[in-house]
């Protein structure tokens, strides 16, 4: 089904994510502004609370007032309430969705590893048990709780590789601490059948007027633990088999569209939020089934990394009523600018002040404009920030371990001096700051100027 996406859409081989992990890059596709310019951004624990703020202009406002039903489903990873630690998860939360202009909700209150493990239906927990009242730390377990790390005995589903060892659901330990739950709390392996399902009901609801949908699917975070109907479907275990579960849920909603003839005039964009990560934090054997698979292919680094591997990102665009030619672009271009793109798409006036970060790139998404952005900003998991031309990538000094240091084989790209790289050579290998001192300098200043506002993308 993301083959069919590819085979009759433009297949993007050069887009960028603005960060190397979930919770910042999708603020800034959300927003339209680079997370590093808001503390509070990165990623974020299962009882943050909502980090983009209600007064805040987003991609489903933009929607919202040109006349667009907006729903967002799946992985949310966000927050949710008004403060951090201070959700009522048994009432309804003093912030959602729904304040930040999505008419309707279904998502996972964080992350699949992360407690709680409900999901939220516009601002309240979904099948809600009054007779197992939810409590969630990220200090403390309660008393009498089991974990992973005491419990090991009780992990039926699946046993962590790193960290990933605290409250157990459905036989796995998550991040945090929670009791209760009883009815409302998921089991991992029908997750994509239950926001697949919500998003297709959604489509056919607003079948007869313009709506917008913000579909994030789980398959590939951890924990990896598709329906059994997916399983030994490949030879990549788990991993593989969330994969091929991912690609049923894209086939859903093709096959929703397909059935209400409304294929030919919906605009589907297809992206990751960062690169790829094997060993995230589970033992499910993804390693060793690799088989000699390089996730991010020829890149260097991956998810936290301040290489490409970690924000160079897959994206697909298809509508079949305005791209009738499909062909493989690689056009230079980065999420920030989705928000601004789209609302030149419908014609939204973007409020002054509100998407600072984003440019009208449409034209690029639509393959009538071969244009490379002139520069694309990226953020590690370090906030180590680095330009990305076309031909070249300077990587600002950081200090910071070689490897990222919980458990992923990955490197990080952080180095007590700039690091400049010839993107024309694939694997950013050789270090060419001290030849070419004037690009260094050259892309020092655009990251100055962008970090405060003084310059313009043309």
């Amino acid at each position: 089904n993301v083959n069919r996406l590819a085979s009759e859409g433009i297949r993007f081989i050069n887009a960028h994510a603005t960060a190397a992990t979930s919770t910042p890059s999708r603020y800034s596709m959300l927003t339209g502004e680079y997370a590093w310019r808001k503390p509070g951004t990165d990623v974020a624990a299962g009882n943050a609370g909502m980090i983009i703020r209600p007064e805040q202009y987003t991609m489903a406002d933009m929607f919202k007032s040109s006349g667009y039903a907006t729903g967002a489903f799946g992985k949310w990873h966000l927050g949710l309430g008004d403060k951090t630690a201070q959700q009522d998860w048994n009432a309804p939360l003093s912030a959602s969705l729904g304040d930040l202009g999505f008419d309707y909700s279904y998502i996972m209150a964080a992350t699949a590893d992360r407690v709680p493990c409900v999901f939220i239906e516009n601002g309240q927990v979904a099948n809600y048990d009054p007779s197992a009242p939810i409590e969630v730390s990220y200090i403390k377990n309660f008393p009498g709780e089991p974990t992973g790390k005491d419990n090991p005995e009780l992990l039926y589903n699946l046993k962590p590789s790193h960290g990933h060892d605290m409250s157990i659901v459905n036989g796995i330990s998550r991040i945090g601490y929670m009791k209760g739950g009883g009815k409302a709390l998921w089991k991992d392996e029908n997750i994509a059948d239950s926001i697949t399902a919500h998003a297709v009901d959604f489509i056919k609801q607003h079948k007869d007027e313009p709506f917008f949908m913000y579909f994030a699917t789980n398959d590939v975070h951890v924990p990896r633990f598709p329906h059994n109907r997916f399983r030994g479907k490949n030879k990549m275990g788990l991993r593989g088999d969330a994969i091929a579960q991912f690609d049923w849920s894209v086939g859903q909603l093709l096959e929703a569209l397909d059935k209400m003839g409304l294929t030919q005039n919906t605009l589907i964009i297809l992206s990751s939020d960062n690169g790829p990560v094997v060993d995230d934090g589970y033992d499910d054997k993804a390693e060793e089934l690799l088989n000699g698979h390089e996730p991010a292919g020829n890149l260097r680094g991956g998810k936290y990394s301040a290489f490409e591997g970690g924000t160079r990102v897959p994206v697909i665009v298809h509508w079949p009523k305005a791209i009738n030619k499909p062909e493989v672009s690689d056009v230079l271009i980065s999420q920030i600018d989705w928000l601004a793109s789209l609302a030149s798409l419908v014609d939204a006036r973007i409020p002054k002040g509100s998407a600072p970060d984003s440019y009208n790139r449409l034209a690029n998404l639509l393959g009538q404009d071969k244009t490379d952005r002139p520069w694309v900003i990226e953020q590690a998991s370090n906030h180590t920030l680095s330009v990305r031309t076309k031909d070249w990538k300077f990587i600002e000094g950081s200090d910071g371990p070689k490897m990222i240091p919980w458990g992923p084989k990955i490197e990080t790209g952080y180095l007590g001096i700039p690091q400049l790289y010839d993107m024309k050579q694939a694997g950013e290998k050789v270090n060419l700051a001290t030849e070419h001192p004037e690009k260094v300098f050259e892309l020092q200043q655009i990251l100055r100027k962008v970090r405060d506002k003084s310059i313009q993308m043309k």
